[in-house]
C-alpha cells in the first residue's frame, strides 16, 4: 500500500513534558494527524525497547499508521513493524533487506549527494534528508544542510520512486519556509516532514500535529494548483501597463515600506520611498520586528554594513509569516567570507521574494566563477548569458531575481525581462543600487496590497513580484534619464537631488512612453 509520509513523527521520550506519559502523547499525536511513526530509542536496553515498540505497534495499528523502528532490525522483526530506518553507520541496507520480510519499508538518513546516490543504488523506499535546521534533539555527526541545500538532493531522486522527508529542527513557524524553499529547480518536492520536539515536547500534541498536518496539506494543494495553471503570459505591453497601474496604487494607498539598510544610504533611500508616494520606516531593533511585520507592506533587507543581523533574521521570518514581500539586496556579498556566511544564514532562515544585485553579487550567490566583485562593485563584462543566469538563479532560490547593470534583467524562473533604461550618472553616486532595492520594495508592497484577496494558507507571499521588481527598476532608471538631462544637473553632486525630484514627479504615462523592455520566456 502507498505510504503517506506527510507528517512523520520521530519519538523521543526524554523530551516529554512533565506529567505526560509516552503513550498518551503518542495517541494524541496519531489523533492529530501523524501519518508515520518512527520509534527512536538510543539509550534503552533491549527489553525496554521491545516493550515500547509493542505498545507503540498496538496504537499505530489502531489508527492504521505505519510503525518504523530506528536502527534495530531485531526489534522490528519481533513486533512485526512496518519498516526500519537506518543511519549511515547502521546496518547496511542490503543486509537489513536479507533479514526482513518482503515489502518491509526501509529508509535511510542522507546528508549529502553521495548518501542519496547510494540510497538509490540500494533501492530504499524513502530517504530522510537533513538536518535542515539546527536541532538539539540529537547530536549531529554531519553539518546542517539548510533549506537551500535540500533541492539538489531532491533533484538526484528525479525519475525514481523513492520518497523524501526533511528532518531536523522543523517546527510550525518554519514549516512553510522549509517546504517552499526545498523544491528543486526541476520541481521535485518533499513528500513529508519528520518532526521530533515540536510534537513530543508539546503539552498539546493533538493540536500541534493538526497544525503541521494542515499546513503541509495546504502547501501541497497550493503547489499542485500552481503546477496545473498555465504560466502567466507576460508581454511587453501588459508588463508596462501593469507597472503603470502599480504607480497609481502607490500614490493612492501610501504603503509602509520597512527597510533595514546600510548606514551609507539610509537618508536617500527614505527620500526615494517618499518621492514615489510610499512611507518609509528605517527600524532595526529586533524587538520591533514582529509588530512591524503586521503593518508594513514589504520588507527590504540590505546588508551593506551588516550591523543588524539579529533584526534581519527576525524581520524576514515575521514577514514570511505575514505573507509579505521580502526584498533582499546582498550588497558586496562576495567581498568577504563573513558576508557570504551571513547571506547563506539569512536565505536559509527566510524566503526572499526578490533578490536584487549586480553581476558580482549574484555571481557570488550562484557560486559562479564567471564574474568577480571588487568590494560592493562588479568588475569585468558580467555574465556571458545574463538571461540564463537570472533564470537559473531564480529557479534555484525559488524567487524573482533582478540583475542590475547597464542593462537590467529580471526573471521569476520562467519569464525573463530585459530593461534598457538608465543613465551612466547612476554609477557615479553612492548607493544608486541600494535605491533600486528601495524602489523594488515599494512596488512589491503595492503588488502585495493589490493581491489582498489572495491569502491561501499554502502560499508564502502574495502578489506579482516579477511586476514589482520590474516596476521598481523602471521607476528609478526612467527618473535617472530625466534627471541627467536637466539643465541644472552638472555632475554627480547635483544629480542626486534631481533624481529624487524626478522620482517625485514621475507619472505612469511617462513610464508607458519611456520604458524600454523586452519580454522573453
Amino acid at each position: 500500500m502507498p505510504i503517506d509520509y506527510s507528517l512523520y513523527l520521530v519519538t523521543g521520550r526524554d523530551l516529554l513534558p512533565e506529567g505526560t506519559t509516552y503513550l498518551e502523547s503518542l495517541e494524541e499525536s496519531l489523533r492529530g494527524g501523524v501519518t508515520v511513526v518512527q520509534i527512536r530509542e538510543k539509550h534503552a536496553d533491549t527489553l525496554e525497547f521491545l516493550e515500547i515498540a509493542r505498545q507503540s505497534k498496538t496504537l499505530c495499528d489502531k489508527y492504521q499508521v505505519p510503525l518504523i523502528i530506528n536502527d534495530r532490525v531485531d526489534i522490528a522483526l519481533a513486533v512485526s513493524a512496518d519498516g526500519v530506518h537506518l543511519g549511515q553507520t547502521d546496518m547496511p541496507v542490503r543486509t537489513a533487506r536479507s533479514l526482513l520480510p518482503p515489502n518491509t519499508i526501509v529508509g535511510v538518513s542522507c546528508n549529502n549527494l553521495e548518501h542519496v546516490q547510494q540510497a538509490i543504488k540500494d533501492c530504499v523506499d524513502y530517504v530522510g534528508i537533513g538536518a535542515v535546521w539546527p536541532t538539539g534533539t540529537k547530536q549531529l555527526s554531519n553539518p546542517v544542510i539548510g533549506v537551500r541545500g535540500v533541492g539538489s538532493l531532491l533533484a538526484a531522486l528525479d525519475g525514481t520512486a523513492i520518497k523524501a522527508v526533511a528532518i531536523g529542527g522543523i517546527k510550525s513557524d518554519n514549516l512553510l519556509r522549509t517546504l517552499h524553499g526545498s523544491i528543486s529547480p526541476s520541481g521535485h518536492k518533499l513528500d513529508g516532514i519528520a518532526v521530533v520536539s515540536e510534537i513530543v515536547a508539546s503539552r498539546e500534541p493533538y493540536k500541534i500535529s493538526g497544525t503541521l498536518r494542515d499546513t503541509f496539506a495546504a502547501w501541497n494543494a497550493y503547489t499542485m494548483e500552481q503546477e496545473a495553471k498555465p504560466p502567466v503570459a507576460y508581454t511587453t505591453e501588459n508588463v508596462k501597463s501593469g507597472v503603470a497601474d502599480l504607480m497609481h496604487v502607490i500614490r493612492t494607498t501610501n504603503p509602509l515600506v520597512h527597510q533595514i539598510t546600510n548606514v551609507v544610504v539610509t537618508n536617500q533611500s527614505a527620500n526615494a520611498t517618499l518621492a514615489l508616494g510610499a512611507s518609509p520606516i528605517m527600524a532595526t531593533a529586533p524587538e520591533e520586528m514582529e509588530d512591524l511585520s503586521r503593518v508594513s507592506g514589504a520588507l527590504l533587507i540590505n546588508f551593506g554594513t551588516i550591523k543588524d543581523k539579529e533584526g534581519m533574521v527576525l524581520a524576514g521570518k515575521y514577514a514570511n509569516r505575514e505573507k509579505k514581500p521580502v526584498v533582499f539586496d546582498p550588497v558586496g556579498v562576495g567581498a568577504t567570507q563573513f558576508r557570504r556566511k551571513t547571506a547563506a544564514q539569512l536565505l536559509n532562515t527566510w524566503q526572499a521574494s526578490v533578490i536584487k544585485g549586480n553581476a558580482g553579487e549574484l555571481g557570488a550567490l550562484a557560486e559562479s566563477q564567471e564574474v568577480q566583485a571588487k568590494g560592493v562593485d562588479s568588475v569585468g563584462i558580467g555574465f556571458a548569458d545574463p538571461a540564463k543566469a537570472v533564470k537559473d538563479l531564480a529557479q534555484r532560490e525559488r524567487c524573482v531575481v533582478a540583475l542590475t547593470g547597464k542593462t537590467d534583467w529580471v526573471s521569476d524562473g520562467t519569464t525573463v525581462v530585459r530593461l534598457d533604461n538608465g543613465h551612466e550618472l547612476l554609477g557615479d553616486i553612492t548607493g544608486s543600487g541600494c535605491m533600486v532595492g528601495t524602489c523594488i520594495a515599494t512596488f512589491c508592497a503595492t503588488a502585495w496590497t493589490r493581491a489582498s484577496t489572495e491569502n491561501g494558507p499554502g502560499m508564502l507571499v502574495r502578489g506579482d513580484m516579477l511586476l514589482g521588481a520590474v516596476g521598481g527598476i523602471l521607476a528609478l532608471t526612467i527618473a535617472a534619464e530625466a534627471a541627467a538631462y536637466r539643465s541644472d544637473v552638472r555632475g554627480s553632486g547635483t544629480f542626486l537631488p534631481a533624481l529624487i525630484d524626478e522620482l517625485y514627479n514621475l507619472k505612469p504615462e511617462t513610464v508607458l512612453e519611456k520604458a524600454r523592455i523586452q519580454v522573453t520566456s
